[in-house]
């Protein structure tokens, strides 16, 4: 059946976010984050890599952002093999669609042309039994998309639905998870705008490129679609009997009365900006569930002692009620000022370095090697030199790799009970 006609079917059958029934990602897994210049932006690609160093350690998971401005499906198709392929990855998320749909109203050879790129990148990658995660494109934005053509986002926005329903049904067709990144973007963006103002962009001041607001939701999106789960750990503490149990990835280093001490290599996501800054991650937090389908670090306090207790988390305090500690609370929503937002953001920096010369690397270099083959093909000499090349850039992305796994050190912090005042 044509995939343009399909997708209608498809969508229908799946919600928003197909998420993998198993997680898709496994410990020493290799994943490239590849799509166009809302990829190389470099801000959800280095979301989810921060996210998968910090938060999930355990699965080592190695990550090269591919990113290439103006890029369409079908221009990867056409150099993966020199830029990705020999990177050997075994997890790739796409992120194409917006610049395939050329920036006008839909029409059906621009559907054509998308399905025929990101079959032949689905097809060459599962010849190689990787893991792609088909990602659809995301949203112009309904207000400065605009500028001086009212209503023109509705246009374009039907197109990329359409680009996205055919890219979940490739997906289905060849039994790969799909991110519907469009279906994320536009429903935080509606409810977004509705309370902070239509000027809040969610896909960015030019309308197509998102701030980091938009981004943390096209990370939502590629992560929930990677089967990442986001329990983040537990922290049982007996006020009562000054005992402690934590979940892997966290340390009880000590308990002294209604105060514990906790270590922990496992970090929940951390957040900045205020509340109404689009170029922040905390404002479309009510707008998005990342806190709570992929960020919980819980407490659950048994015998608290009081019908109201105040809980310090570093040197913030909130009150809750015996209720909600004995249901458990989850430190990463309630606290966003905590003890792991400085080493988080140190990880964050480092990866936006790795990230930043990963770009360099392919779009300088490495692409070029597809020019030198041909009448040079039989210049052995030259293609050993290419092969020497690569094979130190990769080397250094090696140990860029490392320095990121090492910057994920031990937090200490203190946890304290007592009755409210």
């Amino acid at each position: 059946m044509n995939l343009i006609r399909f997708f209608i079917v498809s969508l229908l059958l799946s919600s928003s976010i197909l998420v993998a029934a198993d997680p898709v990602l496994k410990e020493g897994d290799r994943l490239a984050i590849v799509g166009d210049s809302i990829t190389e932006q470099k801000l959800y690609s280095k979301f989810i890599e921060t996210y998968l160093h910090a938060c999930y350690p355990h699965l080592r998971v190695q990550c090269f952002q591919f990113g290439w401005g103006g890029e369409r499906a079908p221009g990867f198709a056409g150099r993966m093999e020199n830029d990705l392929i020999p990177w050997k990855p075994t997890v790739v998320t796409t992120c194409y669609g917006m610049n395939d749909g050329s920036y006008r109203a839909y029409e059906e050879n621009i559907g054509r042309v998308y399905e025929e790129g990101m079959r032949r990148i689905i097809s060459r990658l599962r010849s190689d039994d990787a893991t792609i995660v088909v990602g659809g494109p995301g949203v112009v934005d309904s207000v400065t998309w605009n500028r001086g053509n009212p209503e023109f986002d509705k246009v374009y926005n039907h197109n990329l639905k359409t680009l996205s329903g055919i890219a979940s049904a490739l997906a289905n067709e060849h039994g790969q998870p799909h991110a519907d990144v469009f279906g994320a973007m536009m429903n935080a963006m509606v409810a977004a705008k509705a309370d902070l103002g239509d000027e809040y962009h969610v896909a960015g001041g030019d309308g197509v490129h998102p701030s980091a607001n938009g981004q943390l939701v096209m990370a939502y999106a590629f992560l929930k679609a990677l089967g990442l789960d986001g329990d983040l750990g537990t922290i049982n503490f007996d006020v009562g009997s000054s005992k402690a149990e934590v979940t892997a990835g966290h340390r009880v280093v000590n308990v002294t009365g209604s105060v514990l001490q906790v270590e922990s290599t496992r970090y929940p996501f951390c957040f900045d900006g205020n509340a109404n800054d689009p170029n922040g991650t905390a404002s479309i937090l009510p707008y998005v569930p990342f806190n709570d389908e992929l960020n919980r670090l819980h407490l659950v306090v048994r015998n608290p002692g009081a019908a109201t207790c105040e809980v310090r988390f570093g040197d913030q305090t909130r009150v809750f009620t015996r209720e909600q500690l004995q249901a458990g609370i989850n430190l990463a929503a309630e606290f966003p000022v905590n003890p792991f937002v400085e080493p988080f953001r140190a990880v964050m920096a480092e990866v936006g370095r790795k990230q930043s010369l990963e770009t360099m690397m392919i779009k300088s270099i490495v692409t070029n090697f597809r020019n030198l083959g041909g009448d040079f093909s039989d210049d052995h000499e030259l293609q050993q030199a290419l092969a020497t090349v690569r094979s130190r850039l990769m080397s250094r992305n090696a140990d860029d790799h490392q320095r990121v796994v090492a910057q994920v050190r031990p937090v200490r912090y203190e946890i304290a009970v007592t009755p409210a005042r």
